[in-house]
């Protein structure tokens, strides 16, 4: 078979979109080169991880710019973004169950659109991770910095907290701090880092829900009057904006190779995870419009809103305290989770062939990828304390979304192609589902800034150039017919 592969020439556009069998993937699922993942999460875990990197700076952030935009309506708001997000949750829920393994919707396209598709994705969801991750981490030192101020009364300097560029900015040490904690904490394994992501996210959800009783306290029912005033599109309008609070509810499907039992808890992991985070966005809106007219919310002034509005309801300064440690403890927690899946994405890569092999070097002891841990850490580093990303970080959004659009499609494409898989999920409403999760994906994708699509461009072609110079040539699949 091997010799008749050889003597039949061989295209450049079969190399190019050749699929890896979905069998095959899921067989090779959590074999390193010197090592396997080992298989410690269970579904709390799982589910945790995904909210985690969901439930981030966002809801501290996004919703004092959302209310003027939407007014009370922002509440409905929060629900179509969801709704949004659901098409592509259960797409992913069908193929997690499907296609158990470290790469997410890489690992997805590759097993049903091809090896160019499966790169394109794999490289902008690094563009999701790694930018993004830096950013986040970016902002740790401001809250940090709040949070010292009101307990302490005194500031970080300015040159440890700020990058070169920004005002009095040297190195922004504090960035680089909470993606070595981080770091630490990877390389201890991955059910150390899972059971410090569950403290995490705990303490994150105890602080938004204490923000909820403090602000129902001074909750007033006509501050609901009227309660669209912009109307539908005002509506629309920020759920374009609160969409981006729900990425991240992926993050289970990037641990699939280390889950007790993949194709029962990913699945569960991803729709709980958006059915928590929905729950505590919409119970956070309605506290906050109840306690704060929507006209007084200020799009300008939204990085402490919710520390704001604490201090507002109770007449001091201590509730704001308490939420703005939350919001720096939800930020820990994110960069945790992405920085974890960023480097379960690139195992994948790696045992493909389609990056370098030190990526899926496993250390025998610990049983995760130690160098790609330490790789992805220093990159992120680097970003986090010498860049000031800017618009680059609002591209990671476009990144997401076309991955997202991707998984949809996937999710028809293998339904068509391999019928006989089995299923541990299947997405209701087939193809109704999956359609209407790339619809509203591209649409999103098309209310984005031009700058960020320039962004995204740049960032498209270097990824080609990456993968002809490098991955074409190394691709093991592509191997088998040279």
């Amino acid at each position: 078979m091997s010799q008749d592969l050889r003597r039949s020439p061989v295209t450049l556009a079969q190399r190019l979109f050749r699929t890896k069998p979905a069998d095959q993937i899921v067989a090779e699922g959590g074999r390193g080169e010197g090592g396997e993942l080992r298989r410690t999460m269970t579904l709390w875990q799982l589910t945790l991880f995904s909210v985690g990197a969901t439930l981030g700076t966002g809801i501290f952030v996004i919703l004092g710019q959302a209310v003027p935009k939407a007014g009370p309506a922002v509440v409905l708001s929060f629900v179509l973004a969801a709704i949004t997000a659901l098409f592509s949750a259960l797409s992913y829920a069908e193929l997690a169950g499907t296609i158990p393994v470290s790469g997410s919707s890489y690992s997805y396209a590759y097993a049903t659109l091809g090896e160019i598709v499966a790169w394109v994705a794999g490289w902008c969801l690094m563009l999701e991770y790694a930018v993004s991750v830096a950013a986040v981490a970016v902002g740790w030192g401001q809250y940090l910095n709040s949070f010292l101020e009101s307990l302490f009364g005194w500031e970080l300097p300015a040159a440890i907290i700020g990058a070169p560029g920004q005002e009095g900015g040297v190195v922004n040490l504090t960035a680089i701090l909470i993606v070595v904690l981080c770091t630490w904490l990877l390389l201890r394994g991955a059910s150390e880092s899972a059971t410090a992501n569950a403290v995490f996210v705990l303490i994150k959800v105890v602080v938004l829900v204490f923000f909820c009783v403090v602000a129902f306290t001074a909750f007033r029912a006509g501050n609901f009057t009227p309660f669209a005033p912009m109307g539908v599109a005002g509506i629309t309008a920020a759920a374009s904006q609160v969409f981006f609070s729900y990425i991240g509810f992926d993050a289970a499907s990037t641990a699939g190779e280390e889950a007790k039992n993949p194709r029962r808890d990913l699945p569960l992991a991803i729709i709980l995870s958006l059915a928590i985070v929905t729950a505590l966005y919409v119970l956070v809106a309605v506290a906050a419009i109840g306690a704060l007219p929507w006209t007084e919310f200020d799009p300008e002034s939204t990085e402490a809103v919710l520390s704001q509005l604490a201090d507002l309801a109770t007449g001091s300064t201590w509730a704001g305290l308490i939420v703005s440690f939350g919001a720096s403890i939800a930020i820990a927690s994110v960069v945790l989770t992405v920085m974890y899946g960023q480097t379960r994405i690139l195992f994948a890569m790696s045992r493909d062939g389609l990056i370098p092999r030190v990526f899926q070097k496993v250390h025998p002891r610990h049983q995760v990828p130690v160098a790609n841990t330490l790789i992805v850490a220093t990159f992120i580093s680097v970003l986090a304390g010498l860049v000031p990303l800017g618009q680059l970080a609002e591209a990671t959004s476009i990144g997401t979304l076309f991955a997202f659009a991707l998984v949809n499609i996937g999710v028809l494409v293998l339904r068509y192609r391999r019928p006989d898989l089995p299923r541990s999920f299947r997405t209701p409403l087939f193809p109704a589902t999956p359609v209407l999760g790339t619809i509203f994906c591209g649409l999103v994708m098309a209310g984005l800034a031009g700058v960020t699509w320039v962004a995204f461009g740049l960032w498209m072609l270097l990824g080609f150039a990456c993968y002809f110079l490098y991955g074409y040539r190394k691709s093991r699949l592509n191997a088998e017919v040279l």
